[in-house]
């Protein structure tokens, strides 16, 4: 891949900086890194959720929890204020990056969230933990724009979906971080602790990163890219986006499995804690199980991609090959609802099958996060995944509403919907694209 002068959003960077520099994996773990603490901060919410059995919170003493009407929908309520704020602020933070450069507008991404994050201890309503809530998703927005956007500046294609499931698993390593670390803080100092705990994190990881040189060491630009900058020329951003067929496979892809991953990281604790009785004591070590599982899941499923086209084979098939093996490893998710009729006091059955489909959706969305690397250039991959992730938290509000009223009392038809949606999606994005990366080089 050959390396040319290139003029970017952000200017001082060497353009004979070596292409696959060992740099690049420094920069991937500081993705990481903020991933994991990213992950940590909106998950918080829920590990303490049997803390929040409270009267403000609308929690009635002595009434089974799958009968806590008030309580259920004021919990889904606060999860459904970060949800719509995030997809929100995907609209401005992916753009806001594209314009900053990765460097900055990372750094000011994390400074807000980690602030937000803090401020959740200083709440004690419903509405408090609304308005927090709103803060932190519009902070946290900027992650993913700005860590896809560092991938493409940093990796070359055939190993942007490695470097993208590598960092990715950091929302899976705050799973099995978190339920232990949230668990000691809070029996120590009690649930508002647990926010300034992952809040402080943040703001540590943005002094390391506005001091580490990311504008001097990374490499230029690549042919591939080079290439692809004529796809966004000729009109105003958003006007060519909306007319471009590859914009709207990725973000409907986006908007309908995004979801699952949602109802994952709110309601797994509550899921096990309602149907096996694991409280926040137990439940941290099926978690660290199932996100360990998915972790793996997460760093072969970018592999494979690049492993196909390593060997010959085009990033169509590279790319559609791998999303096609994770969609078809979610379908067994539809069986958990069963589990607990077939296995009523053992719920390993049940988190096995959580294993593989958290597992299946990291490798999924590794692969899903490069596609727009396949086909728009780097100075407006944020923009492009902003407005995915906004497609993508949209869907999420909508069915954490639907799970929030009616997946106590009837939760199949929320694991069956969990179950085929991914193949829905790849049928979708294969009509849209059917040549993915068609013409590339890299």
């Amino acid at each position: 891949m050959s390396i040319q002068a290139a003029s970017m959003s952000e200017s001082g960077f060497t353009s004979a900086a070596p292409d696959k520099s060992n740099i690049r994996w420094v920069v991937c773990f500081l993705l990481f890194l903020a991933t994991t603490i990213n992950y940590m901060d909106r998950s918080v919410f829920s590990l303490i959720e049997p803390l929040l059995h409270l009267d403000f919170m609308g929690w009635v003493p002595g009434v089974d929890a799958a009968h806590q009407t008030v309580y259920n929908i004021n919990y889904g309520r606060v999860l459904i204020c970060f949800q719509i704020a995030y997809g929100v602020g995907f609209l401005f933070a992916g753009r806001i990056i594209d314009k900053l450069g990765t460097k900055t507008g990372y750094a000011l991404a994390i400074l807000v969230w980690g602030c937000a994050s803090i401020s959740h201890s200083l709440v004690s309503s419903v509405m408090g933990f609304c308005i927090a809530r709103v803060f932190l998703g519009l902070g946290e927005s900027g992650n993913f724009p700005a860590a896809i956007k560092a991938t493409t500046e940093w990796f070359p294609s055939e190993e942007r979906a490695l470097a993208t499931g590598f960092f990715n698993s950091g929302s899976n390593a705050s799973a099995f971080i978190a339920p232990v670390l949230i668990a000691a803080v809070t029996l120590r100092w009690g649930w508002h602790a647990a926010f300034i705990c992952t809040g402080s994190m943040g703001l540590v990881w943005a002094v390391i990163w506005l001091f580490f040189p990311y504008n001097r060491l990374r490499r230029g630009s690549t042919q591939t890219q080079a290439n692809l900058a004529p796809v966004t020329q000729g009109g105003p951003i958003y006007s060519i986006l909306l007319r471009h067929r590859g914009f709207w496979a990725f973000c409907i892809a986006k908007g309908i499995t995004d979801p699952v991953w949602w109802f994952y990281l709110f309601y797994l604790p509550k899921f096990l804690n309602d149907n096996y009785g694991l409280n926040l004591a137990h439940v941290k070590y099926p978690l660290i199980v199932i996100y360990t599982a998915a972790s793996i899941g997460s760093i072969a499923g970018g592999w494979l991609s690049g492993f196909r086209m390593k060997h010959g084979h085009s990033v169509n098939s590279g790319r559609k090959f791998a999303l096609l093996i994770c969609a078809i490893c979610v379908l067994p998710i539809m069986f958990v609802p069963h589990m607990h009729t077939l296995f009523p006091t053992n719920a390993w059955p049940a988190i096995g099958l959580f294993c593989l489909a958290t597992a299946a959706h990291q490798g999924w969305s590794a692969n899903l996060f490069s596609t727009p690397t396949d086909m728009f250039p780097s100075t407006e991959i944020s923009t492009v995944v902003g407005i995915g992730g906004a497609a993508g938290a949209a869907g999420g509000a909508c069915f954490t509403w639907l799970v929030s009223h009616y997946f106590s009392l009837h939760p199949m038809p929320i694991f069956v919907l969990a179950a085929c949606v991914y193949l829905l999606a790849l049928l979708i994005f294969q009509l849209l694209v059917p040549k993915l990366g068609v013409n590339q080089t890299a």
